[in-house]
């Protein structure tokens, strides 16, 4: 047995009514899910911050390093062109001890590093003797410098951050001093060529990024806050319209009220719908009988003016007939008897009927059918008529001729493999413009003078009763497709 839908008499039994406690439940758990979300999204900034502050540390170190590195480049060659050549020049020798030397190299490390943010600048000789420094302490000493210096006689730069770690989940605690000590190689500087020589010893330059380390420090408190209000505002947000949706609950009898009027209306309109189909129906005879009679005065008379009076009355007759037909059709559509019918053959009996007018208007009618020649289980009296109503809009679209194309063929509509039997109807017609396709299968909708704009309407109509889809496509200035899909096989119901 097929399955019946269910009677619309079921929307009249009065459901039970739901009690506030159970209507506001929801919003009590989207209370619980905002408050519990804003807490979990708190935290995770917190995290997220610290994350981004310890990002931002190892490229601030990175680039301190980078920066130290230039700036022994240039120190080297100063030194060695400001103080080495000259000393050995001049006395012959390199001798710190003595106080012009001493002052020749000092007055070349300071004003190479002056206008930068070097706190302290060392020089280390190959035995790994303190033999300069810009602060005054004593030299002369061997320096614990360990694996750095050997990396840097190697020709190797390194880099360690020294002083106080005050961190806790990557924030960073005020106070303390941070100190990033870059080891580099003193060499022998080569004019005209970008090669280094001998390594005579290494540059030790200290840098103060405690300053550095302040400012991230304040842009991590600065995103955090942020989140905090960003957040805060989100969850008074929620709060908001979690108690605005419980005082909307207070009006929901009187919208259901209204829903229910809305349907009560509904069905009167169908009841409306099935009179006018009924008085249409009653209409038809006594119009059947003015057209005959119409004909028949138009065939026995010899005077013009009555010939053109009688076929007048004929031609609207026809006219009307049409109307209510397009009426009937629409009120008490009818259900499709299916049987094994070829898709071609409905065109081809469509083309053929139209044939004489598609001349007169110039039209030029191209086929290409690519279905095969299987068969599916279809209405072909109900799918005539809708390719009749197409084909007179494409028609009607080409008033001073163009090109009808006619095109079938099979497409798989879905993952499961199912084929389906794919019909365009297209013309090189005017177009349609976008905010009409919108309504173009709407009942009674039209843009022409003449018409009911029932026409697409009863389309869609028997394509949705056979199980199958209908779409336009047009760009809105030049040429309109319709597409017909319809299943091969027709998918019945049973218990």
């Amino acid at each position: 047995m097929k399955l019946k839908p269910p009677s619309i008499t079921g929307f009249n039994q009065r459901p039970r009514r739901t009690t506030a406690t159970e209507a506001t439940k929801p919003f009590r758990l989207a209370k619980y899910f905002s408050v519990s979300s804003f807490a979990v999204l708190l935290v995770s900034s917190v995290l997220l911050s610290g994350f981004i502050a310890h990002r931002a540390r190892d490229v601030l170190l990175h680039k301190s390093a980078e920066y130290a590195n230039l700036v022994v480049e240039n120190l080297n060659e100063q030194v060695f062109y400001q103080f080495t050549l000259p000393s050995l020049i001049t006395d012959g020798e390199i001798r710190l001890s003595r106080e012009d030397q001493h002052g020749r190299l000092d007055r070349a490390v300071r004003n190479t590093i002056a206008g930068f943010s070097i706190e302290k600048v060392e020089i280390y000789n190959a035995g790994g003797i303190l033999t300069y420094s810009t602060e005054p302490e004593p030299l002369g000493g061997k320096g614990a410098l360990g694996q750095a210096f050997e990396r840097a006689i190697q020709g190797e730069s390194t880099s360690s951050l020294e002083g106080d770690d005050h961190s806790f989940l990557g924030f960073e605690w005020p106070g303390g001093t941070r100190k990033l000590i870059t080891t580099m190689p003193m060499w022998v500087e080569k004019p005209d060529s970008w090669k280094r020589g001998r390594v005579l010893g290494a540059y030790v330059i200290t840098q103060d990024v405690s300053s550095d380390y302040d400012a991230i420090r304040n842009f991590q408190l600065i995103i955090v806050l942020s989140f905090v209000v960003f957040f805060g505002v989100l969850f008074a947000t929620m709060l908001f319209i979690a108690r605005r949706a419980e005082t909307i609950l207070a009006s929901r009898a009187e919208e259901r009220k209204k829903l229910e009027e809305h349907l009560h209306q509904t069905e009167r309109l169908a009841a409306l719908g099935e009179m006018i189909a009924g008085v249409s129906h009653e209409i038809r005879n006594p119009l059947g009988i003015i057209r005959s009679t119409a004909e028949l005065l138009h065939g026995r008379t010899d005077n013009e003016r009555q010939k053109k009076l009688s076929g007048i009355i004929v031609q609207e007759a026809t006219r009307l007939n049409n109307i209510v037909t397009e009426f009937l059709d629409f009120a008490r559509p009818k259900t499709p008897k299916k049987v094994p019918c070829r898709i071609e053959d409905i065109i081809n009996r469509n083309l053929a009927v139209l044939e004489s007018e598609l001349r007169q208007l110039g039209i030029q009618v191209e086929k290409d059918y690519h279905s095969g020649n299987g068969e599916m289980p279809a209405d072909p009296d109900l799918l005539y008529r809708a390719l009749v109503n197409l084909l007179h809009n494409a028609m009607q679209a080409m008033p001073e001729g163009g090109r009808l194309l006619v095109r079938t063929g099979l497409v798989m509509t879905n993952s499961r493999g199912e084929p389906h039997l794919e019909i365009r109807i297209e013309d090189s017609g005017g177009g349609i413009p976008p905010e009409v396709q919108k309504k173009i299968f709407n009942p009674f909708f039209t843009t022409r003078e003449k018409g009911t704009g029932l026409g697409l309407a009863i389309v869609q109509s028997i394509i949705d009763s056979l199980d199958g889809m209908i779409r336009v496509e047009s760009d809105g200035r030049a040429g309109t497709a319709f597409i017909i899909r319809l299943p091969l096989a027709q998918p019945e119901l049973y218990l």
